[in-house]
């Protein structure tokens, strides 16, 4: 097992910047987890940027350490990680984009290697999706978000950061006996728009929720609904409260802390995760490195459950 620079060693500020300072793909045999980026936001409908995100995540990153004591575990003894680069993609055609993420996830997945994707914005989403469902069939589906990333069209387009979920349901690829939406608010078009996503099966645990129910019960309520299914778990950034992530496209006020969205992931613990992605951070809008601080945290603590997942 290929572990990470020791910092104690090496300053966390010098050296290339792989995720958690990891080794690159190409210096292991093999990745039970390799972190991967999109740097894609072309699907964007307000503030662009995204596509600097897994830069500056990575960097972010180096002031990640080995031990997870929330989960008690050092994931990186337990299973090879390592830093897969990114999935170059064609930035003027979204349709292109679309199938050079799908099949770039498809071959980096073809040798039992799970991905923990950093975008790029949430269009990304959908062919990654795609990509877990050649191997697990429909999945279960936690998506963590401000907005509900159901809609039918933006500008007559299909295939936009609002609409990858409403795409997934209508290509057959998630279980919509198992898919919530966590930690939603602000205002919406119209109420058709919580109607249309209740039939295409989703439930919805909003950011007041989280705040009156607290993280236990709202853990509880989802490991009910996810079961023993395949999971696959979808976190925009800006399901956080802008004063936790300021570096977005599209804020919201009243989300939830970083605490909160780290204790509830921490709750998936043990559940049969196959794969997560952390998209729309924007780090142009980033005060002082907050949002992209948080988004390594997030990842961290995904590559954390699925190191659990080898042997709980």
């Amino acid at each position: 097992m290929i572990g990470p620079v020791d910092s104690s060693q090496v300053p966390r500020y010098a050296g290339p910047a792989t995720f958690a300072r990891l080794p690159r793909l190409d210096q292991v045999a093999h990745a039970d987890v390799a972190v991967v980026g999109v740097p894609f936001d072309t699907g964007v409908s307000y503030r662009p940027g995204a596509r600097f995100a897994p830069s500056a995540v990575r960097e972010a990153s180096r002031l990640l350490r080995p031990y997870h004591p929330g989960l008690d575990v050092s994931p990186f003894e337990r299973i090879q990680v390592a830093d897969g680069g990114d999935i170059a993609v064609n930035p003027f055609h979204i349709g292109e984009a679309i199938e050079t993420i799908e099949g770039a996830a498809a071959d980096l997945q073809r040798d039992g290697t799970r991905l923990v994707t950093i975008g790029g914005d949430h269009t990304i989403a959908l062919p990654l999706l795609r990509a877990v469902a050649r191997i697990h069939g429909p999945v279960a589906l936690l998506h963590f978000d401000a907005h509900l990333d159901t809609w039918d069209t933006y500008f007559g387009e299909p295939y936009t950061h609002g609409t990858p979920f409403r795409r997934a349901v209508e290509d057959g690829i998630l279980d919509t006996e198992a898919i919530s939406h966590v930690g939603t608010r602000g205002p919406l078009y119209g109420k058709k728009d919580l109607e249309d996503d209740r039939r295409l099966g989703f439930g919805i645990v909003t950011s007041s929720d989280v705040m009156r129910r607290g993280v236990d019960e709202t853990v509880d309520a989802l490991r009910q609904r996810i079961g023993s299914r395949p999971l696959y778990v979808s976190i925009d950034i800006d399901v956080l409260d802008p004063a936790h992530a300021p570096g977005t496209g599209t804020p919201e006020a009243g989300g939830m802390t970083s605490r909160e969205l780290l204790e509830i992931l921490r709750g998936l613990r043990g559940l049969n995760l196959v794969g997560a992605d952390v998209v729309e951070v924007a780090p142009a809008y980033d005060h002082a490195d907050i949002t992209s601080v948080a988004a390594s945290h997030v990842a961290y603590d995904l590559v954390s459950l699925l190191s659990l997942k080898e042997g709980q």
